[in-house]
């Protein structure tokens, strides 16, 4: 058994166990379920290539497709699909076609899907949300998350002002960790900084946070995980389980489900660097 996986809670991250095993040449991480949103195919900022390492590093056997997979606002202003985008959807179909069950839930960047939820298509699902269980019997809402999204919600042509917004910060973002790279400098997000260090952020962070739990309240569940605001986490909310899968255009990060139920955050960067200097453990099937 090996520490790797990252958890975080407001007061940082810290590590919670998972298992590994040799597939192969290649390291894998087995675990129950997997929660991805926000990856943004077609947009130049979506990190496909850690995305792909991702998928291809971890045996999973239901992979949850929290919405914005498909960025379609951002290819409706300018086509982009380079090789690296096609290989993440043939790697998800590739997982269906090998067994594992993959649930798609359509955010609002790809809710043009919305109208097949209910089309199951062999091992792929598309539903408007969906009702986890944990392996210890715990239920679990998954949804986007635009629903709690008061501007998206009441003026749809203000968040997509916003979207255009974001997208210039992170062409900014491109040049300037270019430049940094120059000098030796890790990568550092201006969007993120911004993002956090903005008050009226952090006030809609915390309100979005409070509107979904609320939601899955008053429908019985123990927690609800979700995406759409880019803002990875695992909190506790008087003894409800808030999580945000994050995404893969800046954190990179996905929650996932071990075999006994325990939840936990990874930031994919951190995992793949711990993959590398970790041992192999063969799992006993």
């Amino acid at each position: 058994m090996s520490e790797m996986g990252a958890a975080q809670t407001r007061s940082g991250y810290h590590h919670t166990g998972t298992v590994m095993r040799s597939a192969g040449d290649r390291q894998t991480i087995r675990v129950r379920a997997a929660f991805v949103s926000d990856v943004h195919l077609g947009s130049r900022g979506c990190r496909a290539d850690l995305l792909l390492e991702f998928l291809k590093s971890v045996e999973v056997e239901t992979l949850y497709l929290v919405g914005d997979v498909f960025d379609l606002w951002a290819m409706r202003k300018s086509f982009f699909w380079p090789q690296e985008h096609n290989n993440v959807v043939r790697t998800i179909l590739g997982k269906a076609k090998g067994g594992t069950r993959v649930v798609y839930v359509p955010g609002n960047h790809d809710e043009d899907l919305r109208e097949f939820c209910g089309s199951v298509f062999g091992n792929l699902e598309i539903h408007r949300e969906y009702v986890h269980e944990t392996a210890d019997g715990r239920k679990l809402l998954v949804l986007h998350g635009d629903e709690f999204d008061t501007v998206v919600k009441c003026s749809p042509w203000l968040a997509k002002l916003g979207s255009t917004v974001y997208d210039f910060i992170l062409g900014l973002n491109t040049h300037f960790n270019s430049i940094r790279r120059m000098f030796g400098l890790p990568y550092w997000s201006l969007a993120s900084y911004l993002k956090h260090k903005a008050k009226t952020a952090v006030q809609y962070i915390a309100g979005f946070e409070q509107a979904a739990a609320h939601a899955a309240l008053k429908r019985g569940m123990d927690g609800v995980i979700c995406g759409h605001i880019h803002r990875a986490g695992m909190t506790d909310i008087d003894g409800f389980t808030y999580c945000n899968d994050g995404d893969w255009v800046e954190s990179c990060t996905a929650i996932v489900e071990d075999m006994n139920g325990r939840l936990a955050l990874w930031s994919w960067p951190e995992m793949r660097a711990s993959l590398a200097e970790a041992p192999l453990v063969e799992v006993a099937a």
